[in-house]
């Protein structure tokens, strides 16, 4: 049980980590774009869309390095439910199941069907199976996409590339 809270420790302190990230990102990206507006320079929107890219690329980094300590988390609910389940009126019932509950939370409060029993934690599959994104395996390879990993970097590289290009074409006036 020390591992796992470490392991949750652990993984709390990523999220830190992510959003100094972002708000650095989110600084830079905004303060190069307001600049390129203030001097009439819109080279500055591609150096704001580069920047952008490069603190996605970072974010995206840090958060796969923080998702490689779920499968850890994972094992070790499963081997706490096995050596440590109490049998209960409702069935079998250990603790923590923290990442667990993660992946069985989404569709049931929605009101739908849970991806599994909640009480009863499954082993995370063998990363080097096929990649399935209706499940965890392979969720690493689409991190990039997360929602909340990619805004609002995804937005400021498009919107500093836009504009880029619409100055290339003449809609500023001339640098």
């Amino acid at each position: 049980m020390t591992e796992y809270y470490r392991i949750l420790d652990i993984v709390a302190e990523f999220d830190q980590r992510l959003l100094t990230v972002k708000s650095w990102g989110v600084t830079a990206a905004l303060a190069t774009l307001g600049l390129g507006f203030q001097q009439d320079h819109f080279g500055l929107f591609l150096v704001a869309a580069a920047g952008a890219l490069a603190f996605w690329i970072i974010e995206g980094s840090v958060k796969v390095h923080q998702m490689r300590y779920y499968p850890r988390m994972g094992d070790i609910e499963v081997l706490a439910h096995e050596l440590y389940g109490e049998n209960t009126v409702n069935g079998v019932a250990s603790s923590p199941l923290i990442d667990w509950s993660w992946h069985t939370a989404s569709p049931r409060l929605g009101g739908g069907a849970s991806k599994g029993d909640p009480r009863i934690p499954l082993p995370w599959p063998d990363m080097h199976q096929k990649p399935d994104v209706t499940t965890r395996r392979g969720a690493h390879r689409l991190v990039m996409l997360y929602p909340h990993v990619a805004l609002p970097h995804a937005i400021v590289v498009v919107l500093g590339a836009l504009l880029f290009i619409l100055g290339l074409g003449g809609a500023f006036e001339p640098i």
